[in-house]
This record gives C-alpha cells, structure tokens and sequence, in this order.
C-alpha cells in the first residue's frame, strides 16, 4: 500500500514590523496622525500641521460629520478653487467672511492701545494709486457727495511724521472701485498717493463713500445666502501709511451713520475707526478748499508704531463666566442694520 502523502503546514507569514508605529482608531486618530509629521524639518511646519491635525480631528468628533457632509465640504472646496482667477481670489474670500482675515491681521498687528489699528487690505487695491499733491481732488468724474478729507501722521509719542506716505483708495457713490467699472469710472478715480507735510498733515477732495457688498455670485456667496448672512461692507476709505523708521499701517476709516458697521461682511469694523461725517454749509470756507457748497468733512488721524517697539502681548483670555453670546445685529438679514 503506498503511503498518504505528508502535508507539511508552512508556518503563517508574519506581520510585517511597525517599529513601534501606532495604527489608527477614532479614539486616538489625531495623535497617530499627529505622529507621521516627527520628521518634518521645518520645525514651523510641523507646529502648525500638528496643532490643525488635532483640531479639526476634534472638529470632526464633535459634529459627528457625516459622509454626505463631508462630500458636500469637498465640493464647496473645489469650486471655491475653480472660482478663482488672475482679478478673484474666492479663497481669500472665504477666509473674510469666515473671520479669518481679520484674525489673521490683528494677531499679526496688535497695537497695545498706543497707536491706529489695521483691518484687511481688502481685494481692489489691485492696481498702484496715482500720485497727488495735497489738496487734490481724486474725483475724477465729478460725480457722488463732495467731501474734504485730511488727517495727521504721527509717531506713538505723538510727533509728527513729516513725508510719511498716505496711500487712500474708496468706492464711488454707486458702491463699486474703479477696476469694477472699467469703461465706466476714469483708471485712477477716488485713489490717491499723498506725501504728509513738515507736520505730517495730509488733506484732499473727494467724496462720501458708499457701502457695498462683496461678490456673492460664487460659492462664498452661496454659504451667505445658505446661513441667511447679508454679503455686505459699510461705507468706508482705504488707507495705508507708512514712514522710515516706523511700522506701516493697513486699515479704513468707516463712515458713523453708515448701513452695516455692526454686521460687516469680512467684520472688519472697529470702533476706533469709525468717524463722524458731518456737513459743512460755510460758502466761504467751501470757496476756500475748491468744493461746492455745502460739503462734508473727513478727519482721520493715524498714530504709527516704530519699528523697533517690541512685540505686544497678546490680551488675556476672558473668563469664561465673563464670556457672552454675541449676535451681530442685522447679520442675519438681507436689508441694512
């Protein structure tokens, strides 16, 4: 009789090393991810890559987002990218009116109290202001409300600083910037170069602005309308400023009576930057400064750091039995607040 055959069992392969490695579950999935960035070079790098790892892990535990939310975030990304062109930028967009902006500049231009305070640059300073002299009218089409802008640049211990740079640009009185209107408004309208006298004084023609919304035909737009968010900016100028020596300044001055102060769009209104606009009925002075009778008046002092001043600190935390719930009045309406 022929013997049965011998069947010899192989020992099973054995699971390959994961030198200490630490697999995936839900309960620890941020620090094994976290983990995969311990090689990072750019120490930077990987501070930031680990910090957003773990918090929008905990984002995602504390929704529970679903797949279907979580392909609808994928969607309203790409096409918040296919948004964007050479003359639109969606993203930033996105970053505005999620608040991001704003945080992103006052943690990078924290004053301390002792000097003007910055907002967002905002998307239309796209092309370079025209240079003026002072008293110029950057009106260049005659049209909206007559207004005499003026100001003075100073240090934080209050000296001047004369020949400081004073970059302005604002919207017509239809709401929109001259690159929005090609054809329509002059290039260079409503924007203006100015260099501050021996006193650091700077004055010029112009007119009230307007408020405006941002554009809202795309996929930020879209999430206004989804969370009952109006797309609106008050009424406000644009400047930057800047001297040798001191630390340049991004900000607006907004117009007191203005819709929306308290439900800006991309939140970028701060009470020491709003301004009264009253109007002036004085023929004789109006004579005096090449304006029609009556007119309106502007003044915006700005206070510049210099720029060897130690960082500020950041403020203190509230306590959280300070903390209150905060509703911007009107920000959930589409008409004027």
């Amino acid at each position: 009789m022929t013997a049965a055959p011998s069947h010899t069992v192989s020992p099973a392969p054995q699971a390959p090393s994961r030198a200490g490695g630490e697999l995936f579950t839900e309960e620890r999935s941020a620090e094994v991810v976290a983990a995969s960035f311990a090689h990072t070079p750019n120490a930077r790098l990987q501070e930031v890559l680990t910090s957003l790892v773990h918090h929008l892990h905990a984002f995602v535990k504390e929704v529970e987002l679903t797949e279907e939310e979580w392909g609808a975030a994928i969607d309203f990304l790409t096409r918040t990218g296919q948004m964007c062109s050479d003359v639109r930028q969606e993203f930033i967009l996105l970053s505005d009116v999620l608040g991001v902006s704003m945080l992103v500049e006052t943690i990078n231009h924290r004053t301390g109290g002792t000097s003007t305070e910055s907002t967002v640059l905002g998307p239309f300073h796209m092309t370079e202001s025209p240079e003026r002299q002072p008293g110029d009218d950057i009106n260049l089409d005659g049209k909206g409300t007559p207004c005499l802008v003026s100001g003075q640049v100073t240090g934080p211990y209050g000296e001047p600083l004369a020949g400081a740079t004073v970059d302005v640009w604002q919207t017509n009185e239809d709401g929109f910037y001259d690159v929005q209107q090609p054809g329509i408004q002059p290039p260079g309208n409503l924007r203006g170069l100015f260099t501050a006298d021996a006193e650091g004084r700077f004055w010029f023609r112009s007119v009230v602005p307007r408020y405006y919304p941002i554009p809202d035909d795309g996929p930020v737009g879209q999430l206004l309308a989804a969370t009952g968010r109006h797309p609106n900016r008050p009424a406000h100028l644009h400047f930057i400023v800047s001297a040798p020596g001191y630390r340049p300044v991004t900000t607006h001055v907004f117009v007191a009576d203005s819709p929306y102060l308290d439900s800006d769009a991309v939140f970028g209104v701060k009470d020491s930057l709003i301004r009264d606009v009253p109007e002036v009925d004085d023929p004789a002075r109006a004579a005096e400064v090449g304006l029609p009778n009556p007119f309106h008046t502007l003044t915006f002092d700005l206070t510049l750091l210099r720029a060897d001043s130690p960082p500020v600190a950041a403020p203190p935390a509230p306590r959280e039995a300070d903390a209150q719930p905060t509703l911007a009045e009107g920000a959930f309406e589409g008409g004027a607040s």
